[in-house]
């Protein structure tokens, strides 16, 4: 992925996604073909894009650590399934998820179970069903699998969750290192492991670490993973015996913003070198199975949120894109997802046409002026019917949205592979989007 700096004119899709005859193109095909045959708004993923970078992090990391793809980036099984087809385990925060991963052809002892807030009803679906590690964030959790396992008779394999200090923070947005609903204080690591190895109905296998999202910096990712390795040589010294599994999360970023570059692999596969020595030089985790959990970093570049002009206005100087698709459907895109400061997302006219572009504000058809998709995005004098395209829309897009806000149908998702077109989520209808009270009588 090249350096963002908001540039759209042909051969920028190409660099970006690709092109055809001048317009953009996913996997060869051209965006006005698939909106003209599944409609707007639209999402649109390439499966070839989503293979290559899991390859990429996983020549970078080979030796090291596996690959789990945290599936709420993008909870189709479509998109799950090409990552698993490679190799991927999964990485699920619910039930529902649960699901999507079996869907996905993920093998149970191939997914982990975290999250803060676990119900006692989607711990027993997925333990009754075979799940290959359930993270501990609680001790109201602990006791909970720990009952639910002696109640099937069968022994859980749980790993503990770690709130890690603050010196291994970093990224976008901090996960550790503060006051924290996730996962218990590094300080305390000892005194809970102790409360674990209590239960005979759980068999405590090792650590997990999430210390920040949207990481783009090599050195600091590579150091909180150090300081995950180092964390679990201290579990596994007061456990008495090796662990079995070491989690050191995601967070492994992807450039949204003008300015933002991706993460450099070619320098942390050289940080990785040095982490390997570490992990031989120490016999409590030599023989561990580490391991890591992106989501956007696998998923986020592949995909593009598409939508269609309705009008073009000028007011007071300013001049407005008003598309048939907004915030409802992404977000994270209008920056309501987390942003203090809201910052555009690559946004390309489908069609450049070698057309002049300017300055102008990307808006949605809710009625909110939240519904902004772009405040300064530089594309040409568009007119209704033609399209717009949010690019890195691959991951915390669809289900990361409030699709129920004023009642619009759910976009469609299309997975474009080598050429071939799969639709993987059906467009919503109007009728359908709200069920009609029953007022007869």
């Amino acid at each position: 992925m090249p350096q963002i700096d908001g540039r759209s004119s042909s051969q920028d899709l190409a660099d970006l996604f690709g092109s055809y005859e001048g317009q953009l193109a996913i996997g060869g095909i051209p965006l006005t073909n698939l909106a003209e045959q599944f409609g707007t708004p639209l999402y649109v993923y390439d499966a070839e894009r989503i293979r290559g970078a899991y390859r990429h992090l996983r020549d970078t990391v080979f030796g090291f650590a596996g690959i789990y793809y945290s599936i709420k980036a993008n909870p189709n099984p479509a998109i799950a399934r090409v990552l698993v087809e490679e190799g991927a385990g999964l990485e699920i925060a619910s039930a529902a998820e649960y699901a999507a991963a079996r869907a996905a052809g993920a093998d149970p002892e191939r997914i982990l179970f975290a999250g803060p807030g676990k119900r006692p009803d989607e711990l027993a679906y997925v333990i009754e069903r075979g799940i290959g590690e359930i993270h501990l964030e609680s001790h109201e959790e602990i006791a909970r699998v720990a009952s639910i396992g002696q109640g099937l008779g069968v022994e859980v394999k749980a790993a503990l969750r770690i709130n890690p200090s603050a010196t291994a923070q970093g990224g976008a947005m901090r996960m550790g290192g503060k006051p924290s609903p996730f996962g218990f204080d590094e300080e305390e690591l000892e005194s809970v492991i102790d409360v674990v190895s209590g239960q005979p109905s759980l068999r405590l296998a090792g650590i997990h670490l999430f210390a920040g999202t949207q990481i783009l910096d090599a050195g600091v990712l590579a150091g909180q993973w150090e300081h995950g390795l180092r964390l679990a040589v201290r579990a596994a010294k007061h456990l008495g015996r090796p662990l079995e599994t070491i989690d050191l999360g995601g967070g492994l970023g992807i450039p949204y913003f003008q300015g933002e570059t991706a993460l450099d692999l070619e320098r942390l596969g050289e940080r990785v070198q040095d982490l390997q020595a570490l992990v031989h030089d120490e016999p409590l985790i030599r023989d561990a199975t580490i391991l890591i959990e992106p989501g956007r970093f696998l998923v986020g570049p592949s995909g593009l949120y598409a939508a269609q002009v309705l009008a073009s206005k000028i007011s007071r100087g300013t001049r407005f894109l008003v598309m048939d698709g907004g915030m409802h459907h992404h977000l994270a895109a209008s920056g309501n997802l987390g942003q203090v400061i809201k910052r555009d997302y690559p946004v390309v006219a489908a069609v450049p046409g070698g057309r002049e572009a300017s300055p102008c504000s990307v808006v949605g058809p809710l009625c909110t002026p939240l519904d902004t998709l772009a405040r300064q995005a530089k594309l040409p004098d568009l007119r209704a019917g033609e399209l717009v395209a949010i690019l890195q829309s691959g991951a915390y897009g669809l289900t990361a949205s409030p699709i129920g806000f004023l009642s619009h149908p759910t976009p469609a998702e299309v997975l474009v592979d080598r050429g071939r077109i799969s639709l993987i989520r059906a467009r919503g209808t109007f009728e359908a989007t709200v069920a009609a009270p029953d007022i007869g009588g």
